[in-house]
């Protein structure tokens, strides 16, 4: 029967195997290389990330901005249009005070030229009645008109131009039955009246 007999192998390995390599391995560089790449890309998106802030800010400012405009924008139209419309609305009532005041001159005037016409001392004294009947009625008319112009502007921004004057009668109105009471008067009277002128000139004639 044969004898086994145990043999041993002796593996001879190599010194250079045993070594380490000081030298990279492929992949090692290829990590680096990924790494350094990754770096660069962060980096970049750190720059780019601040550049969007930047604008987020700047445009946040230029909005802020632009509603400050808006808003002063329409304060200041809204200011304006109101203005505008006020001195339209003086304008006009400027105008039509000025035309009111034209017009009530012109008629004072012409009841001032008239008045001032009336000589009851060269009347004849054969029609001195109806003479003083036509005086009062333009008198009572004078006095009329020139209540009613107190009376409008009163209701009007010139309504102390008047200073509260009235005529001699205080309007055909509220002062007819005085009116009347003086032509009632006239006419009880008129008989002495002519008596008396009569009475008068013929004293100066002698």
């Amino acid at each position: 029967m044969p004898t086994t007999q145990s043999r041993k192998q002796h593996i001879k390995v190599r010194e250079t195997q045993m070594e380490i390599s000081d030298e990279k391995a492929p992949f090692t560089d290829d990590f680096e290389g990924k790494l350094a790449d990754a770096q660069t890309q962060l980096e970049v998106l750190h720059t780019q990330r601040a550049e969007l802030e930047r604008q987020k800010m700047a445009l946040e400012d230029l909005n802020q901005r632009k509603q400050e405009f808006l808003a002063g924008q329409l304060e200041l139209s809204e200011r304006f249009a109101t203005a505008i419309t006020t001195i339209d609305r003086e304008l006009f009532e400027s105008k039509r005070e000025a035309e009111d005041l034209d017009q009530t001159r012109i008629t004072f005037a012409s009841h001032l030229n008239r008045l001032e016409s009336l000589n009851p001392e060269a009347w004849p004294k054969d029609s001195l009645g109806a003479e003083l009947e036509k005086a009062l009625v333009i008198l009572d008319k004078a006095d009329e008109e020139f209540e009613q112009a107190v009376s409008h502007f009163g209701e009007t921004r010139k309504d102390s131009l008047f200073n509260g004057q009235t005529g001699s009668f205080s309007g055909t109105s509220s002062q007819g039955n005085f009116i009347g009471m003086i032509r009632n008067g006239f006419a009880f009277n008129l008989p002495i009246i002519l008596l008396g002128s009569i009475a008068i000139l013929i004293y100066h004639l002698k």
